[in-house]
């Protein structure tokens, strides 16, 4: 596989966040199989640029560079009141309406009870898909008691975290060196 760009988009509003670990995780799991990574914390883009959709500032123009050169992504949040957070809604309303097409997406969440899980697959699902994701790979969700209380960070060949690794495998094996692959998921309107 040559050289593959993944781009993670966390809308945790914390910098020490489990989501952020979760991101973490998976990114040093990709780095390892030579994925060339960024990961675009939301809460760091300007935040009235966000909300007002100045595309005049560069750390949104710096944003939909990356979104637009990515071959993968992941998008990942925290589920608060059954839904992803509006942090990541806002980030999300200010790509095209197609910028995931012929991209693969892992959605990832991490939530206070098994009550939440459904919301990657009902809430955010759909809104990936409306973007034209080529594949959107299985969701993993972790509920915040698997983290340990000591350490929040995150080996993916513990045990523990085999379906987290299993989720980072099946995100590798959907990337793909395949130049038609990108034409895949919804056709992007001309230019």
């Amino acid at each position: 596989m040559g050289i593959r760009r993944v781009v993670a988009i966390s809308g945790s509003h914390s910098v020490s966040s489990k989501t952020v670990a979760l991101v973490d995780a998976v990114l040093r799991e990709l780095t390892s199989a030579d994925i060339e990574c960024e990961h675009v914390a939301v809460r760091e883009l300007n935040p009235v640029a966000l909300l007002s959709a100045d595309f005049g500032d560069e750390s949104l123009t710096s944003f939909l560079r990356m979104v637009g050169h990515a071959h993968g992504l992941i998008i990942a949040t925290p589920i608060y009141k059954a839904s992803f957070t509006g942090l990541l809604k806002a980030a999300l309303d200010i790509l095209p309406q197609f910028a995931f097409a012929g991209k693969v997406v892992m959605p990832l969440g991490t939530g206070g009870s098994l009550a939440h899980v459904l919301a990657l697959d009902y809430g955010l699902r759909p809104v990936i898909q409306s973007m034209g994701a080529r594949h959107i790979v299985q969701s993993h969700f972790v509920v915040e008691g698997d983290f340990s209380k000591d350490d929040q960070r995150i080996n993916v060949d513990d045990p523990r975290w085999s379906g987290l690794r299993h989720a980072c495998t099946n995100f590798l094996h959907s990337l793909t060196d395949d130049g038609r692959a990108a034409m895949l998921g919804h056709p992007r309107p001309a230019a």
